[in-house]
């Protein structure tokens, strides 16, 4: 078994399973051996490992994948997209059921892309929340669209009313979208307005990259909910949490020496 080291002086961390630090990784169709790897290396540092859009439904190795996630202590989670579809073609039922029978613990509610109502969505967390952990997602994928902070944290308090459990703002793999700019910088008064709705330790940021990630550790400490991880990167963003990378590296004044 691996030691960890004990001599330096890190930033505290909530230890798993755990509501508030939470690092939740998309996968977008790794094979089971390749999840395997990983978490031999990342487990001990990953929360949600989120099956993106639709792979869930096509991927072979699902049940595998998941109980090997179990196994970890990883919260196992089906892409929004999926339900997005289920919800256009009359089949939320069988999509949840499918979830439980599959052994998903975790499914995510969004209204990113089908034609849904705020109050079709609220309805969707509600019944999802019945059986599963909900992770709502606040935020259009439409670039075009205007991003209204006062909107975000309006959905962000009724969707958490509704019984989810964590609330993720939309910022895509690319992070040039909802949450941030266009070249990636982030949208400090969407961030704040969240925050203010529903507390930081209930908010998940997609943030896929490193700038983005490094912000918000600097912003809220180690224990900032990050989202959208590549999974090979997870074991990077818990260095960046805890300031082991020059990103951070005197984002926790206390370590610097003067």
């Amino acid at each position: 078994m691996n030691v960890v080291p004990t001599f330096l002086t890190l930033p505290s961390r909530t230890a798993k399973p755990r509501r508030s630090g939470i690092t939740h990784v998309l996968d977008k169709g790794l094979p089971v051996g390749e999840v395997r790897g990983l978490l031999e290396v990342c487990g001990d540092v990953v929360d949600v490992w989120k099956l993106g859009w639709g792979t869930a439904y096509l991927d072979p190795g699902l049940e595998a994948k998941l109980a090997l996630l179990d196994e970890h202590g990883v919260l196992g989670c089906a892409g929004g997209t999926l339900l997005e579809v289920a919800w256009q073609q009359d089949a939320v039922a069988g999509y949840l059921d499918w979830c439980a029978d599959v052994g998903f613990p975790c499914v995510e509610v969004s209204c990113g892309v089908a034609a849904m109502t705020r109050q079709d969505k609220r309805a969707l967390v509600e019944l999802a929340a019945e059986r599963f952990i909900v992770l709502a997602e606040v935020g259009a994928k439409d670039p075009d669209l205007a991003v209204a902070p006062e909107a975000w944290a309006a959905e962000a308090s009724a969707d958490l009313a509704a019984g989810a459990t964590w609330i993720i703002t939309e910022g895509r793999e690319s992070g040039t979208v909802g949450l941030f700019e266009p070249d990636g910088s982030v949208r400090s008064d969407v961030v704040d307005a969240v925050v203010a709705a529903v507390g930081v330790g209930t908010t998940v940021f997609e943030a896929p990259r490193k700038d983005q990630q490094a912000w918000l550790v600097r912003r809220f400490g180690a224990d900032v909910n990050l989202a959208n991880i590549a999974p090979a990167e997870a074991l990077g963003v818990e260095a960046l949490r805890l300031g082991l990378r020059a990103d951070t590296f005197d984002a926790h004044p206390s370590r610097v020496r003067t």
